[in-house]
Order: C-alpha cells, then structure tokens, then sequence
C-alpha cells in the first residue's frame, strides 16, 4: 500500500503541528501519573502498589464511556473535513445528553468493582489502601467524561492548543497540590494516598473550567454556531452511537482484561505488585504521548475521510509511522542500557529492594521488546478509527486481549507459574496485536467509497 509513496514534509509537518499539542498533553498526564507514584513510593512500596491497581481499576470503570465519548474527535473531524461546522459544536451536546445517562451507570459500577481487589486475593494493607484511592477517584469521575467530551471536540476541529494549554495547566496544578495533601505541607492536611486522589479531582476540575471558557468564547460561539448548537439531533445521537459504541465497548473490555491480568499478577505478592507499579510507570513514558499521536491521527484521517481525500490519508499514515517508531526505538535502547538506574529511582531504602530491583530489571527488558509494537498499534488503531473501523477493532482487540487473560489465568492461578512468565505472555500478546493490525491496515476492506460512505451516513 505504502511501498512506493515518498512522505511529503507538507503533510509531516502539518501532523506535527496538530500533534504536538497532544503529545505535551499526554506527556503532561503521563508526569502527573509518574509523579503521583513517586510520591507513594517515598511513603511504602504498598502505597505505591496501591496507586497503581486503584488507578487502573477507576479506569476500568470509566473506559466504556470515555471509549464512547472520545469519538466526538473523529465525528467532529469529519464534519469540519465536509465543512459543516455548524455540526462540530451539536457532536459535543450529543456528547452531553449521552453523559447524563453515562454517570449514574458509572458510579454503580464503580460500588461493585471496589470488591475486586479483596476476591483477587491482595494483601489485606494493599487492598484497604486502594479501596481508599479508588472510590475517590469514582466520585469525581463526571468531571472526566465532560472534559473528554470538550477534549475530543477540540482535537477534532484542529484546536489541540486548546486541550494542551487546559491540560498542562491542570497538570502544573496537580503536581503540588498532590505532594501538599499527600505528606501534609503548608496549610494542608496530611491525607496520605487519599490527598493524591483529591488532587487529581480539583486538577481536573480546573481544566474543564478552561476548556469551558474557550468553548463560550465569543468568536468561537459565531464561527461554530454554538449558541445554536444546545439542542437533540437525532442524526448526529445515531451516528454517535453506532460509532462510537464500538469503540467504547473495545476500550471497556481491553481495560477489563488489562486490569483483571494486573490484579492476578500483584496476587503473586508486594514485590511483584511493586515491580508491576515501576515498570508500568515508566511505559507511560513511552505509551502515553504516543496516545497524543494517535488523537491527532483519528482528527487528521477524520477529516481527509470528511473531504474524501484518500492521497492525504496516505500521507498521513506514512508520516505517523515516521514519528512514532523514531520515539519508540529510543526509549527502546534507553529501557535496555539503563534498566537497573531506571528501577533503582523508585526501590533506595525499601523493603526488599533486591528482589524488586531483580524482577523489575528483568520486566524492563519486555517493556522495551513491545515498546515499538506499541507504536504500531497506536498508529494504525488511530488510523482505522478515524476512517470509522470501529467494529473490526472491537471484535479483534477484544478478542486478542481476553484471549492473552485466559492464558494468564492458567499460567499465574492453574499452573502457578512465576511472574517471568506471566510477563513474557503478555509481551508477546502485544507484539502479535500489533501484527494483526498490520494485516488490517494493507487490506481493503476498510477503505473503499462504499465503507467510507457508510461512515458518514446519519442513520
């Protein structure tokens, strides 16, 4: 499909631009994320532990409707690629009827997931610390499916400084606050694991005030016809739905199967669980601004699929790759050459710092063989979204990542492997997720007029 196309610095460089932002976004998240653990680890390799499973528990919860309300990006794209701006603003009050149906359902998910981590089998310590972590994060978990909502929308209309400048600042508040109301300095409290969760809800509060103001500001509200914009449409709810259910049913079960395989493999003990929180730590390095990349590919395909302009989809497929395998392969080498200075950051002066640093060194080694098949899967999964796949990439991620559970399930629960094993499954899960995609993607089927047509059919 790509073998003779040469890549246009035009078409590079405009991705760039749109993806920059979103990789500083991103990138700002992924320290949020990293330093809030660091904090934990100065208090007990359990709390940071804990951090951990709690965090990717209230994800879990959240994943289905973030999936679901994320496709704004894509909607909004190809309507401002059609140029029906007038549509991009309604996406987002689509996005708001759908939340008010989204949150009750949440948070009654959110009471039952909270019993997980005591029928995992988790150190009695660890578990009442992310029981604490976990509901917080619930409780506030609205104030992030409307900034996904408003996120999304920007991204789509080619405005990420919008969400750069609304996250990084969310991020610069966070990252204080959460050391205040963790160790108790200035005129906080000490909160212990319970302030980092406080800190992440009034951060993010904060950046849904800012992209509120942008979205009313008054020469965004004329050009977009926002004030126009605040009521049911049918046909855009439709489109939403079948869009972008897919999706957030694929989000949703990759999530659950991710978490159920975390909380199975911190069931082997503290240091395993330690060793799980350190090595993951420094994946979102590497996996979360490359989530900023993939946004702004859904955004750049939605509209070139908008304007039926299939020599820029091209391009721009060329050109993630370019990007996104150059990152990769860096901190590919980086995770191997300086492995044990990378885990000892996180284990001086901790119980069993030996056998944590052994396991996490070792774990090292896996995240930098599937940091590359990472890049992959992000860039292609951005790609065929954008161009409305979501059905393939539900049934065929899903599919992949349950399967990759049930062989943990037998490996860490029936055969009572160690936790080398269980790590190796899982690297070579995604490197063969990554292979699938690649199939898809030199295929047909998902790029012809008459499936592009069908995406963008109101009904």
């Amino acid at each position: 499909m790509f073998k003779f196309i040469k890549i246009e610095k035009h078409t590079l460089s405009e991705l760039l631009m749109l993806a920059y932002p979103m990789v500083v976004s991103q990138g700002a998240f992924a320290v949020m994320i990293f330093t809030d653990r660091y904090f934990m680890s100065l208090i007990s390799p359990t709390h940071m532990a804990a951090s951990l499973g709690g965090g990717v528990a209230s994800f879990f919860c959240m994943s289905l409707f973030i999936g679901v309300l994320s496709y704004a990006n894509a909607l909004v794209a190809q309507y401002y690629g059609a140029r029906e701006l007038e549509k991009c603003p309604r996406v987002v009050t689509q996005g708001l009827i759908l939340c008010l149906a989204f949150i009750p359902t949440l948070l009654l998910i959110g009471y039952f997931v909270g019993d997980l981590f005591l029928l995992m089998g988790h150190a009695p310590e660890l578990e009442v610390l992310e029981r604490k972590y976990f509901y917080i994060l619930i409780w506030g978990s609205s104030i992030g499916l409307i900034k996904t909502c408003l996120a999304s929308y920007f991204t789509g209309i080619a405005k990420t400084r919008v969400v750069m400048i609304a996250d990084t600042l969310g991020v610069m508040l966070n990252i204080p606050l959460t050391y205040a109301l963790i160790f108790g300095t200035w005129v906080f409290p000490e909160l212990g694991i319970e302030g980092a969760a406080y800190a992440t809800i009034i951060s993010s509060s904060f950046s849904l005030t800012l992209f509120l103001v942008f979205y009313f500001e008054r020469q965004h509200r004329a050009r977009y016809f926002v004030g126009q914009s605040l009521r049911l449409e049918k046909g855009i709810l439709r489109r939403y739905v079948r869009l972008g259910f897919p999706s957030g049913v694929e989000m949703f079960l990759n999530v659950a199967a991710f978490n159920l395989f975390l909380l199975m493999f911190q069931s082997y003990g503290v240091t395993e669980a330690a060793a799980a929180a350190i090595v993951f730590n420094w994946d979102i390095i590497s996996f979360v601004p490359m989530l900023g990349l993939n946004v702004a590919l859904i955004s750049l395909v939605g509209r070139f699929v908008g304007e039926e302009n299939m020599d820029r989809l091209r391009q721009v497929i060329l050109s993630g790759f370019l990007i996104s395998l150059s990152y990769s392969s860096i901190l590919a080498i980086t995770f191997v050459v300086f492995r044990e200075a990378l885990v000892l950051l996180f284990v001086v002066d901790v119980p069993n710092a030996g056998a944590i640093l052994e396991l996490s060194t070792f774990m090292m080694v896996g995240l930098a063989s599937y940091a590359m098949a990472d890049a992959i899967i992000l860039v292609i999964g951005g790609v065929l979204r954008g161009a409305g796949d979501t059905r393939w990439l539900m049934w065929v991620s899903v599919s992949l990542h349950w399967v990759m559970l049930i062989v943990q399930f037998f490996v860490i629960k029936v055969f009572y492997m160690g936790p080398r094993t269980a790590w190796v499954v899982f690297v070579i899960m995604i490197i063969a997720t990554a292979a699938v995609y690649a199939l898809r993607l030199r295929g047909e089927k998902w790029r012809t007029p008459e499936a592009l047509a069908r995406v963008m059919a109101e009904q």
